[in-house]
């Protein structure tokens, strides 16, 4: 018998008739003698509601109450979908992040997972439950809730298939599959059929909004078998597999975008040996994520350092920033919000050359300018001013032929 893990997310899950419509898709499975795991996101918006809550009460709400507040929708999800199952005839029980045994670190917000015991699902899967997890959650080691920063449930839901050693991890969303753009920018942007592990990182880290790229490390690292499908339709989705060697065939598989990009400045810093260090180290014990990093070149033995982080991660970034610029003597700190990030990615860049030159002759015949770059084996990204984000995305697509691509 085999056992499937699915993922809904909050679209999935937005509604009664909508979680009537998975309850049924659920139901189906379980009926062909398949075990099938649950894992379930907050209803459409609620998190952002509960956000904007804390946000009336505090600029910057205590992370660990944070946590407990934002992990509620998840819960009430549960209890819905297992009450909808019940009243279909299948056996079905909810369970917590806490219940399931999810333990991480103590980084409220965006906590790493460390271990899953999963002895509760175990049990219920011998009692032909149908186990519905909370996502996005998990317990530290000293009983407090915590969360698994955005797009969590895809993490749990991984998580789980990994632990139960599952047939394969089934995400539905409100897409059919991983396109070649974003379909809403792009008419023509196609589904991939299937997708290297390193690829779907990439497009995950760099804008794309179908699957978390931790989910992906996690699922890589341990070799969960992904299919990214949609909610609302029977379409196949798309594969998450291992690289091989017909992928190579195109240089370029899709091109991502990101609006939730800010560039911080530090200005007027002493270009000494070790001050980026001074700099970075405060950042990272503030767990704020770091993305691109640029430093001029020193005049007057004086340079400016530009990096770029998450506009949620904004206000911490100032705070860390004004502090560090105090103790380093640098001049000022500037923050730049209306960026974002266009972004190549294909693993077939590695045998093709000239991409990056491509891309930004591409960018130069509009008028682009180019603030900031980054590139690794199978991406290239450029920071641009966000007005001129659905411009790039669509010039790249053309421009590439992605929408002949085929996988």
């Amino acid at each position: 018998m085999s056992l499937v893990v699915q993922k809904y997310g909050g679209t999935s899950v937005g509604t009664v008739d909508r979680i009537k419509h998975i309850a049924e898709r659920i139901a189906a499975v379980a009926h062909d003698n398949h075990h099938i795991v649950v894992v379930v996101s907050a209803m459409n918006d609620e998190t952002d509601r509960l956000m904007t809550l804390a946000h009336e009460i505090s600029a910057q709400p205590d992370e660990r109450e944070l946590d407990l507040l934002l992990s509620s929708g998840e819960r009430t999800t549960i209890a819905l979908v297992a009450m909808m199952l019940k009243e279909m005839g299948v056996k079905a029980r909810s369970f917590t992040g806490r219940q399931v045994g999810i333990f991480t670190n103590n980084a409220h917000t965006k906590a790493r997972i460390e271990r899953v015991a999963a002895d509760r699902i175990t049990t219920a899967l011998e009692q032909n439950l149908v186990p519905i997890v909370a996502g996005f959650q998990g317990i530290n080691e000293q009983s407090d809730v915590t969360t698994l920063g955005r797009g969590g449930s895809d993490l749990t839901a991984i998580a789980l298939a990994a632990s139960l050693h599952a047939d394969r991890c089934e995400i539905y969303t409100d897409v059919d599959g991983v396109y070649t753009a974003d379909p809403r920018i792009v008419p023509m942007a196609r589904r991939l059929d299937r997708i290297s592990y390193e690829e779907m990182l990439e497009m995950a880290s760099l804008g794309a909004k179908v699957l978390q790229d931790r989910a992906v490390v996690f699922a890589a690292n341990h070799q969960v078998r992904i299919v990214v499908k949609s909610s609302f339709s029977e379409a196949p989705g798309t594969e998450v597999i291992q690289e091989h060697r017909e992928m190579e065939r195109n240089a370029v598989s899709g091109v991502t975008y990101d609006r939730n990009q800010a560039k911080v400045t530090l200005i007027g810093v002493p270009d000494t040996p070790g001050i980026a260090a001074r700099i970075f180290e405060p950042v990272a014990q503030a767990d704020i994520i770091v993305d691109m990093i640029i430093q001029n070149v020193g005049q007057d033995a004086m340079t400016d350092i530009s990096f770029t982080v998450p506009k949620d991660d904004v206000p911490k970034a100032i705070e860390v920033m004004n502090c560090v610029s105090q103790e380093i003597h640098a001049k000022r700190v500037e923050v730049v919000q209306d960026i974002a990030k266009v972004s190549l990615v294909g693993v077939g860049m590695r045998a093709h050359s000239g991409v990056a030159a491509k891309m930004f002759v591409i960018m130069a015949n509009e008028g682009i300018n180019i603030m900031m770059i980054s590139t690794s084996e199978i991406k290239i990204s450029c920071v641009i001013e966000e007005k001129h984000v659905e411009a790039a995305v669509k010039l790249l697509h053309r421009e590439f032929e992605l929408d002949k691509a085929s996988r």
